[in-house]
């Protein structure tokens, strides 16, 4: 019998995943961090990236896109409370280059510091969309 833990995530518009998962990555501030069953209890913030879920029996990884959050590890329970999720399969890669390039000019046409910051965080979410996008594209060819 595998071993599994409860994942939830869930962002402001809607519950995203909710199961068991054999191990899960999720993208923490500091780093990705990688959560097996029993992990130690932390709390942590997110920043844009992929969340990968290995659940069991599924041969697959199921891959999150989270722009950003939190992410509570309990003995039995995973929780990722994301500002946005959309799952892998509904990322539009026109849009996320379209947002790249957006931002871009947005830093060379700043007018000021919190202009540059804004762009600068929405070049890193496009930046992480793209790379999600990337990581799916290569799963499944």
């Amino acid at each position: 019998m595998v071993h599994t833990v409860h994942i939830d995530v869930v962002s402001a518009e809607a519950s995203i995943f909710s199961g068991e998962a054999e191990f899960v990555v999720a993208p923490a501030s500091a780093g990705e961090v990688g959560i097996y069953p029993n992990h130690a209890p932390m709390i942590t913030t997110v920043k844009p990236g992929a969340l990968r879920i290995k659940q069991a029996d599924v041969a697959e990884e199921t891959l999150i896109f989270i722009s950003g959050g939190m992410l509570e590890v309990q003995p039995g329970l995973i929780t990722v409370l994301a500002d946005t999720a959309v799952r892998g399969h509904d990322l539009d890669e026109a849009k996320a280059i379209a947002a790249k390039e957006a931002a871009m000019e947005a830093m060379k046409n700043r007018s000021s510091d919190m202009d540059y910051a804004k762009a600068q965080a929405e070049l890193a979410e496009a930046l992480a969309q793209i790379q999600a996008i990337e990581r799916l594209r290569k799963r499944t060819h």
